[in-house]
């Protein structure tokens, strides 16, 4: 069982839901990231979405394309994301990580990568780092099995996208190649854009449920605790990013960890209260 599916379970038996931040690596700061998921862990994380920074992003909003963009002057490519992870895994073996990204830098990865006799080295080196789970905006299901096999051999989730605009029958499609979880992005946009209808989540959800025995945590638009209780009460995870990117954008070196750790409480509170 994958770690990102023992703590699903652990939540479920405790009657609660997952909180799942989301940071791009390398921002606001190179040399942060690893600080930060530890500080975020301690704010009430249980999943970490680490983003992959790419210069032409199809799914991130504004602000975490500018996030990326910072980032990825600072030089920060695949191989520093990894870095991060088993500086990360040095102190916690338990908090599962899910790489957010894009096609390029992992078929990249391989390219560079690649040895003789040998195939898919983003897959055996992410697993060797301590990476649970990997999310890859660009990759649709039908395209996938190899991949998601690959992954689950090495103890790794291949985790999609659903959105409001998802057929049955994509849906269908995403349920024979996912694990971990599914994340429904519920707004029609990029990350960030709109005010969340969650009337629509509510309705939505029983509709995934008859094709998806994995979690569903859904995302886009959650800025608040109380959006984030509300969104809890039909979810398993509420995911949480462009607030986030948005909330350290400004701070000090010193305060980053602790102005995140600070607003994930808040949320996590609020969750556990509902």
């Amino acid at each position: 069982m994958s770690r990102i599916a023992t703590t699903f379970d652990a939540l479920r038996a405790q009657g609660r839901k997952a909180l799942i931040p989301f940071v791009t690596a390398g921002y606001p700061y190179a040399d942060v990231t690893p600080e930060l998921m530890h500080t975020m862990v301690a704010g009430g994380a249980d999943v970490i979405e680490l983003g992959v920074p790419f210069s032409d992003p199809s799914a991130d909003g504004p602000v975490i394309q500018k996030a990326g963009d910072k980032a990825l002057a600072f030089g920060i490519g695949l191989v520093q994301v990894l870095a991060m992870v088993r500086e990360f895994r040095k102190t916690n073996s338990t908090t599962p990580v899910v790489l957010m990204g894009y096609a390029n830098p992992v078929e990249r990865y391989d390219q560079k990568h690649a040895k003789p006799g040998t195939s898919n080295p983003f897959v055996k080196d992410a697993a060797e780092a301590g990476v649970d789970g990997v999310l890859i905006v660009d990759y649709p299901p039908e395209e996938c099995e190899a991949f998601a096999a690959d992954l689950r051999a090495h103890g790794m989730d291949l985790i999609f996208l659903l959105a409001p605009t998802s057929t049955d029958e994509r849906m269908a499609q995403v349920a024979r190649v996912a694990s971990g979880y599914v994340y429904y992005v519920s707004l029609k946009g990029v990350t960030g854009s709109g005010a969340l209808d969650v009337g629509a989540v509510e309705a939505m959800l029983p509709r995934i449920r008859q094709h998806i025995s994995t979690p569903v945590g859904v995302g886009f638009g959650i800025r608040d605790a109380a959006t984030a209780q509300t969104i809890a009460k039909v979810s398993d995870a509420v995911v949480i990013g462009s607030k986030i990117i948005q909330l350290l954008e400004d701070q000090p070196r010193d305060q980053v960890g602790a102005t995140a750790q600070s607003f994930l409480r808040e949320i996590r509170t609020a969750m556990d209260q509902g």
